[in-house]
């Protein structure tokens, strides 16, 4: 990722903070807008183009989706348009970025928990995930899926982040953009995700000394993703991003016969 891609991220974060009037029809619009933009190389490359005036550009956004979408939808869009990109599909990931934190604005609901939840569903289901994320099939086709799957079990925020990124994969797996989702949607609401594998569940107090513990470390709240791991044997293996922390008992276990043969 290029270092004005980073600095756009940020700036299209910030102008979300500051957006009042966020809401599920909102974020709708924007992942919509995320389809038109990348289905158009003509048109993500005139937005993302930054020899073109931002004004220019901003322009643009309101001739393209001013009639259809509403005032704050076009306002975020023409904030994001506005920004220096590193190239056309990093402004597309960009919309995309936007269109889950506008997500989590909107939503209240445990929008990480049912990511992860869906996600470990996706992995341990070999054909869910080739219907999902194969070439066969209609976007539309999966997004009926996935609506299927997530009726009654997810909030209509999880259930539009899933489908929308199913049915615009553009060649991504699908536990990845899970996973990303899941992280973005923790970051926007200032959280942390852990991944927790054990050897069984948690009890309620192991789970709230857990996170006192990692928020401690971290200066984060924090966000536990429970995975029942049977070789994990006893204790906990805790994931943050890419810092691994193995107590388990099957890592000392692991780490005792290394030393005994060398």
């Amino acid at each position: 990722m290029g270092s004005a891609t980073t600095q756009a991220r940020t700036a299209t974060s910030e102008a979300l903070a500051s957006t009042s009037g966020v809401d599920l029809d909102v974020a709708r619009e924007l992942f919509a807008a995320v389809a038109a933009v990348s289905g158009s190389s003509q048109l993500s490359g005139a937005l993302s183009d930054s020899s073109v005036p931002a004004d220019a550009r901003a322009g643009l956004v309101s001739a393209v989706f001013g009639p259809s979408y509403s005032p704050v939808t076009v306002g975020l869009l023409s904030d994001a348009a506005r920004q220096r990109w590193s190239s056309a599909a990093e402004f597309v990931e960009g919309l995309e970025e936007l269109a889950v934190r506008a997500t989590a604005v909107a939503e209240t609901g445990d929008i990480e928990a049912e990511l992860f939840s869906f996600s470990r569903t996706v992995a341990t289901n070999g054909e869910l995930e080739l219907a999902l994320g194969g070439r066969m099939g209609g976007a539309s086709a999966k997004g009926t899926l996935v609506s299927t799957l997530l009726d009654g079990r997810a909030s209509a925020g999880t259930a539009l982040i899933v489908s929308s990124l199913v049915e615009h994969a553009r060649g991504r797996r699908v536990r990845a953009l899970l996973r990303r989702a899941e992280r973005l949607v923790a970051d926007q609401r200032s959280r942390i995700v852990a991944t927790v594998s054990a050897a069984a569940p948690l009890s309620a107090e192991q789970q709230t000394r857990l996170q006192n513990a990692l928020s401690a470390r971290y200066g984060s709240a924090v966000t536990l993703n429970t995975v029942i791991d049977p070789t994990v044997v006893g204790g906990l293996r805790v994931q943050v991003a890419d810092d691994v922390i193995d107590a388990s008992v099957s890592a000392r276990l692991a780490d005792l016969r290394q030393r005994i043969a060398g």
